[in-house]
């Protein structure tokens, strides 16, 4: 029971943080997510880490080059009217880390480096389209689709999954997950995303929600599984312990870092959203 109570006090605790931060957007909510993403770079790379060498983690070389390459991302971000400098940028981080790989051979592996690059594009890029997706057009209603798709999904799929979950959805991934549950977030995150339509958006375009939130359902329990391919590749069970209750920032964001992308990009192709 006490654990339970910890789980959701951090639940209302976070909630109220992200949510006033994707109300305010800007800086605020830049920040936050910068935050996450650093944190998320930590987690991940400790978790790449040999179990015996996870505790006192020091970052080397190349993942020091990953969260410089963070926060210089996120500041151009910040600075830059389009994506094209940030690109840059990334292209850029990846030569660097190309050149201390071959100036340090054979002290790092290429799988190394690679997944210090990886990591960088995983948790600082994917999840920093949470910002742009605020920062476009209409984007204070838009950004709150990734959470739909996500979130809302995951606890459809839960309750369904409880009450009539019979066939597994992956079961050398998440024995717990069902193919109903999975249908039952879908239908979940779809019907929230039309209210949330009919309630906020321009006139006519509930369908483009619904349609928006269904696909990024979708995809979010493909971020969700692949967190759990990680996670038992290398034998953990959480990524961190910051969020009391639910794990780290990884774990508790999983489904958000690929459906933030999609989101961006459905809202313009679907919702006719202007972005930078």
């Amino acid at each position: 029971m006490a654990g339970f109570k910890v789980r959701v006090l951090s639940s209302v605790v976070l909630v109220l943080l992200l949510g006033s931060a994707l109300w305010i957007g800007g800086p605020y909510l830049w920040l936050l997510l910068l935050f996450a993403s650093e944190v998320g770079l930590f987690e991940f790379y400790r978790a790449m880490r040999p179990e015996e060498k996870r505790q006192g983690f020091a970052p080397d070389v190349l993942e020091i080059t990953g969260f410089a390459g963070c926060f210089l991302y996120y500041l151009l971000l910040l600075k830059s009217e389009s994506l094209r400098y940030p690109v840059f940028l990334l292209v850029g981080i990846l030569i660097l880390m190309m050149i201390v790989y071959v100036i340090r051979y054979p002290a790092y592996g290429s799988d190394h480096l690679i997944r210090s690059f990886f990591a960088l594009i995983y948790v600082c890029v994917m999840l920093s389209f949470v910002y742009l997706t605020r920062e476009a057009e209409n984007g204070r209603k838009i950004v709150w689709m990734i959470f739909i798709s996500s979130w809302i999904c995951d606890t459809c799929a839960y309750l369904v999954g409880i009450m009539i979950g019979k066939h597994k959805l992956a079961p050398k991934l998440s024995p717990k997950k069902s193919i109903e549950g999975s249908v039952g977030g879908v239908i979940g995150a779809a019907a929230v995303g039309y209210l949330f339509g009919r309630l906020f958006g321009e006139p006519g375009v509930a369908a483009g929600y619904l349609l928006v939130s269904a696909a990024g359902a979708v995809i979010s329990q493909f971020g969700d599984l692949m967190a759990s391919a990680i996670k038992r590749d290398h034998k953990i069970k959480d990524y961190g312990t910051l969020i009391p209750g639910h794990g780290g920032i990884l774990d508790r964001f999983d489904s958000v870092i690929i459906t933030a992308p999609v989101i961006y990009i459905l809202s313009q192709l679907i919702l006719g959203t202007v972005a930078k």
